[in-house]
């Protein structure tokens, strides 16, 4: 081995090994950042459902922007129709009580998509995902929120029932501008209870998922109708 050599192994290796310092150094900041992010679960098993940082967000927001008043009632699980979990089940998360927070069917089914597409517009996120992100995240595009959405995830799966992740995710989801959890959507939609909601109700609410601000049961667009019409036939096959 020629001198030359020598001397461009030993710079490589030398330039290695503090990039190894520097990852090892980013990664032990960011567990310690995921940490702080993580909350004590056992205030989260059971009981009230505290605000998700995506409330707390719009509150804080509000009066800047001038949106509508914060419409939020939580309640228990048992207080909302059967008909509303089924259908969110359907359109969100149709593997819901059989994965572990993360659904590797969809995930292939989103890669595929993704790629004969040749974009990436496809989230394929769980509804455990779904209510990390909204619970203990916020809607910032940072490249790593991600990676931290699954690492909560992983965790919720592991502390709560999957009846209680349930609970949570229909108290936070967003049906509207400002309106958060079912029972408050049900309530501006139809002026009644959650506990209440018919099959179709419960659909349209679930239509409105995507994307709640533009497509719901008052703007009633081609998207949700179309979605609704979609939403109701695959329940129809839904055991």
């Amino acid at each position: 081995m020629t001198r030359k050599i020598r001397s461009l192994i030993k710079k490589v290796l030398y330039n290695w090994s503090y990039v190894a310092a520097a990852l090892l150094l980013f990664i032990a900041a960011d567990l310690g950042y995921i940490a702080g992010l993580c909350p004590d679960w056992d205030l989260y098993l059971k009981g009230p459902v505290f605000k998700s940082n995506f409330i707390k967000r719009y509150e804080l927001q509000r009066e800047e922007n001038k949106w509508p008043p914060l419409k939020w009632q939580p309640v228990p699980i048992e207080n909302i129709s059967k008909n509303m979990i089924r259908a969110v089940v359907v359109a969100e998360d149709s593997r819901f009580y059989s994965h572990k927070g993360i659904d590797p069917v969809a995930f292939e089914e989103v890669i595929r998509a993704n790629l004969s597409k040749r974009k990436f517009s496809h989230g394929g996120s769980t509804i455990s995902q779904q209510t990390a992100k909204n619970v203990f995240l916020t809607p910032s595009k940072n490249p790593f929120r991600k990676w931290h959405e699954l690492v909560l995830t992983f965790w919720m799966e592991m502390r709560l029932e999957k009846k209680r992740i349930m609970e949570l995710y229909l108290n936070v989801a967003e049906f509207g501008k400002g309106i958060y959890g079912v029972e408050a959507a049900a309530k501006y939609y139809w002026g009644m209870p959650a506990s209440d909601l018919s099959m179709e109700q419960a659909v349209e609410l679930a239509a409105t998922l995507p994307a709640p601000k533009s497509h719901n049961p008052k703007t009633r667009t081609s998207f949700f109708s179309k979605r609704k019409k979609k939403l109701l036939r695959q329940l129809a096959q839904f055991p």
